[in-house]
């Protein structure tokens, strides 16, 4: 199963626009994507709200999965640039 390992370094965190860009690659990607939090709990990332639910800060260090596929890298990279940006 493809993975990243991510540290989220958004000064601001994880809020509305980034969530509704992660979901949206999520959604469009044919498989199901998994956000993974170093607690151990896990959330569906085409859920809006279960993102948004895990109140994701600057330095929390996240793990993303997905089944193998065709795409799969690219989606998982252009998640992980989504949570690495400094904007």
């Amino acid at each position: 199963m493809p993975t990243r390992h991510v540290i989220i370094r958004a000064h601001n965190a994880v809020h509305a626009r980034p969530v509704a860009e992660l979901v949206r690659l999520a959604q469009a990607h044919r498989d199901s994507i998994t956000l993974r939090t170093a607690t151990g709990t896990q959330v569906d990332l085409s859920s809006v709200l279960a993102v948004m639910d895990l109140a994701l800060r600057q330095g929390d260090e996240v793990v993303l999965s997905t089944a193998e596929s065709a795409g799969a890298a690219s989606v998982l990279d252009a998640l992980t640039e989504v949570l690495a940006r400094q904007d």
